[in-house]
């Protein structure tokens, strides 16, 4: 099952692009494509129309690991559909090299790599061991934007 049939047999729903709140602009490409290098920026969680995820906060205080698990998959989700609308498909991602996943975390939380399992489980789930497997770093970080519990950045490899 190519990764597109897997998204719809799981019946996943890849969000709309993001709303950007009033007043913020952004200056820069959510994906990068360079020869088979596929260079994917920070992403947040979103809701199904591009608005930003109902869960906000800092895991280990507002947030529970179980909603920071989700919340990076949903994340994942929203890297998915960035990915789909710039390459078309997500069919021609012959590997997942480098994901950096940055938790907006309480003083003193450090299970960071359970919450971001939620990212390397749903890519494992939908494009297999040999594609899917990743490097990963999975950090703590103050404030990611608009109190977003996890945000991820990527590099894959395609097909070209």
């Amino acid at each position: 099952m190519t990764p597109d049939e897997k998204i719809e047999s799981l019946n996943l729903v890849l969000p709309d692009p993001i709303k950007l709140p009033p007043g913020v602009n952004i200056n820069f490409s959510w994906v990068k494509v360079r020869k088979n290098r596929v260079f994917v920026s920070g992403h947040i969680a979103l809701n199904a129309d591009g608005s930003v995820y109902d869960v906000v906060g800092k895991v280990g205080s507002e947030v529970t690991i179980e909603q920071g698990y989700e919340t990076a998959r949903q994340t994942g989700l929203s890297i998915l559909s960035s990915l789909k609308r710039e390459l078309g498909t997500l069919n021609n991602i012959t590997a997942w090299l480098r994901v950096f996943g940055m938790i907006n975390t309480a003083p003193g939380f450090v299970q960071t790599p359970l919450v971001i399992n939620g990212f390397s489980d749903l890519i494992l789930e939908i494009f297999g061991n040999e594609v899917g497997d990743h490097c990963r770093s999975a950090v703590g970080m103050a404030e990611p934007p608009f109190g977003a519990p996890v945000e991820i950045e990527a590099e894959l490899e395609i097909l070209t």
